[in-house]
């Protein structure tokens, strides 16, 4: 055994010695390019040649760089210098759900198998960077682009991130993490500038960035349009020089979001390397290329040339971007990657069916048994609207993508489905709202007649991915459902008792209707298998297991950012406070609290499970130690299933103020009808620790804490004392 051990311990020392010796020729390698490198050549590296790529060295055999949108599905081609489509027939994809949907399922292995596959089409079409994921906070829920996001909590948006990076950048293609950072807005997002604590920022809005960097080891940052005490994110002194390039010791790229730079110095200085989409609409100046004149191009050459700026900066910039080529499209052994065959359908519909949450089910409504003969009254736009289309930049061509509706009629073929859209809204158009030219009076009149008739109604609503929707540049204007549907809901539900309400949003929504719906499902958006996951989950052919990323508020004013005044948001126009501070989501309501409609980390199944047993293996610890934790959980219902057990830490003695609760670790686990298992989990101690802002470091008190153990936020069944000294 022992000799066994040496043997491991020889070749896992020579495997590193072998990266090590990897990494030192490519470095090598990489100085000797930039020898050969002129002035004119390095400067140009820096900067976009067209929409969605930045130029190589042709005389070199240097590549240029393509990038695409986006984190849910490989974007349809651009025109070189509009944001007008190419028109390409061969650039459809698979549309995978959107993050939220995959955060909701708290299941690593399948982001790591969602990245792999969104990965491989970006491999396929070409494309050095994929523009994801996202990872920016859910701090109020009107911010346009949650849906993008992987919610609230900054350890659950790490555990899920990182394996999906991994996934992705097994296929030779840099995943770009996104928006870097507090950028959790869309209203005024091009200049308002965020103010916070230290505490707010490393606690909550950094960890799940620090996580990529460090654990994901992602290959690309892309900086945000916001300011954060008064300086763009994108070329920030602070933000990145000094944490994500120095502390963290990030060695990529980082990417501007488009047109996010502001300042050539500032660019140069601050550590941006390649600058994309300043100041270009399609359209070039009368001399040269528009693109020549971007912050890091001319004006950057010209302040190296007068010596304002070192050289040795923008070969700083240079070696990252080559060092992003070596690990991407000049590594000769990178696959060849695969576009939207039936493995990447599945695993679409694998991720959408372990995202969908059952928010409530009396008397278990839900399932639907298929092989009842009665009618079905799907009512509702978003039955049959496309969602891959509009939010903008992540909008996607897909292949296909399955309806609701068409999801609903296929699986239960018994039944007499009938459909009534009940209330509309119109196109998709970035930055402006275009009314449905319907009739809204014909549309509900409509919706009423099947829904009196009918056995069951399913009304699949809530919002699109249109303006001031889910959608980017833009936040909503409140929480209630848009188009009148909450009037809507109340007129179907006078008549037909049995209603169950499919929610298809990347946002918490109020819900006036709740206590008089039979069921609620918040079913996201899907992608391209939608209408046949969500078929799965109402047949009861999977049973749900989606669990909540981000809290619902009963109203506006219960969230966070919402209980102050309008300088917490959405600011003045100028400067904006996260008054709010550390307690963000669940945090906010368990201190101080407020009731939410629906927690965080909820989630019911179509069975019931029970954890009997939690123990330690001790209950004294020192800094540094691993909490070995055991929970016995049992399946007690009639069907098989899946249960979230999330472990939450609270901290007794803390000498600053705390949150009642923080989410520590997780696990998903599978079980069938009757069955048991012990789950184990391993706990660092140091991860109780809060960010001091008297040392600016991580302080971890000694003290009495507290491991509660749960299956929501607001469902906490077990509790541990343990003490750290």
């Amino acid at each position: 055994m022992k000799q066994l051990f040496l043997v491991l311990v020889l070749m896992l020392s020579a495997n590193v010695s072998f990266i090590f010796a990897q990494e030192e020729a490519v470095e090598k390698q990489i100085d000797q390019i930039i020898d050969q490198l002129s002035l004119e050549e390095k400067v140009k590296m820096c900067h976009a040649q067209s929409k969605f790529s930045s130029p190589g060295v042709e005389r070199l055999g240097i590549p240029e760089i393509w990038m695409s949108d986006g984190p849910h599905g490989v974007r349809a081609e651009i025109e070189w210098d509009s944001w007008s489509y190419a028109g390409w027939t061969n650039d459809s994809c698979t549309a995978f759900p959107a993050l939220t949907a995959l955060a909701s399922t708290f299941n690593p292995t399948l982001a790591h198998k969602y990245g792999v596959a969104v990965g491989e089409e970006a491999r396929y079409r070409k494309k050095d960077i994929l523009l994801g994921p996202g990872v920016n906070i859910y701090r109020t829920p009107l911010n346009g682009r949650n849906f993008e996001y992987m919610g609230e909590d900054p350890y659950l948006a790490s555990i899920m991130s990182v394996p999906y990076i991994q996934g992705v950048q097994t296929n030779g293609v840099a995943a770009c993490v996104k928006h870097y950072v507090l950028n959790n807005q869309e209203i005024w997002r091009s200049h308002i500038n965020v103010q916070l604590s230290d505490r707010a920022l490393h606690e909550i809005y950094l960890p799940a960035f620090k996580a990529d960097v460090e654990q994901g080891d992602v290959w690309s940052v892309m900086g945000a349009y916001n300011k954060y005490n008064g300086q763009h994110t994108s070329h920030h002194e602070v933000l990145i020089n000094q944490i994500l390039k120095g502390d963290w010791g990030f060695d990529g790229v980082v990417v501007t979001d488009w047109g996010s730079a502001h300042d050539t110095k500032e660019a140069a200085l601050n550590g941006l390397d390649i600058e994309m989409g300043t100041g270009t609409d399609g359209l070039t100046t009368s001399k040269e290329n528009v693109y020549d004149y971007y912050y890091l191009a001319k004006p950057f050459l010209e302040m190296i040339k007068n010596g304002e700026i070192d050289e040795s900066v923008v070969d700083d910039k240079v070696r990252r971007i080559l060092r992003l080529m070596y690990r991407t499209n000049m590594d000769k052994t990178r696959p060849f990657g695969k576009k939207a065959n039936a493995e990447h359908f599945q695993v679409a519909r694998e991720v959408a069916q372990e995202g969908i949450i059952l928010l409530k089910n009396s008397k278990s409504f839900l399932p639907i048994n298929p092989e009842t003969k009665q009618t079905i009254a799907v009512i509702g736009e978003n039955a049959t609207r496309m969602m891959t289309v509009g939010g903008g930049s992540s909008e996607l061509k897909t292949v296909h993508e399955i309806s609701p509706l068409q999801g609903i009629e296929e699986r239960f073929i018994n039944a007499n489905v009938v459909h009534a859209m009940g209330y509309a809204s119109g196109p998709s158009q970035y930055g402006r709202v275009i009314p449905s030219a319907l009739n809204t009076d014909s549309l509900k009149k409509a919706a009423i007649d099947i829904a009196k008739v009918a056995d069951i109604v399913l009304f699949v609503g809530g919002l699109n991915k249109s303006h001031e929707q889910d959608c980017e540049n833009g936040d909503r204007k409140g929480l209630n459902l848009p188009f009148g549907q909450d009037e809507l809901l109340a007129d179907i539900m006078a008549v037909n008792k049995n209603v169950a309400v499919v929610l298809v949003s990347g946002n918490a929504v109020a819900m006036p209707w709740q206590s008089k719906a039979k069921a609620i499902v918040q079913a996201w958006y899907l992608g391209s298998e939608a209408g046949y996951a969500l078929a799965d989950v109402l047949s009861g052919d999977v049973n749900p297991s989606g669990k909540l990323p981000f809290s619902f508020p009963v109203k506006l004013e219960d969230n966070g950012a919402h209980a102050f005044d309008e300088l917490s948001y959405p600011g003045d126009g100028t400067d904006q406070v996260y008054k709010e501070d550390i307690l963000v989501g669940y945090r906010w309501h368990d201190t101080k609290n407020i009731k939410p409609l629906y927690a965080f980390g909820h989630g019911l199944s179509y069975t019931s499970f029970k954890i009997n047993n939690a123990a330690v293996a001790k209950n004294n610890y020192k800094k540094g130690d691993s909490i070995q934790l055991s929970v016995d959980i049992t399946n007690t219902g009639k069907v098989d299933g899946a249960e979230v057990i999330q472990v939450y830490v609270h901290d007794k003695e803390s000498s600053v103020m705390r949150p009642i609760k923080e989410l520590k670790s997780f696990e998903k686990v599978s079980l069938n009808a009757g069955q048991s298992k012990k789950v184990d989990f391993s706990i660092d101690v140091n991860a109780f620790a809060f960010y001091d802002e008297t040392q600016s470091d991580w302080n971890l008190e000694s003290g009495a804490y507290q491991l509660l153990i749960g299956t929501a936020s607001d469902k906490i069944i077990k509790t541990i004392n343990i003490q750290v000294e």
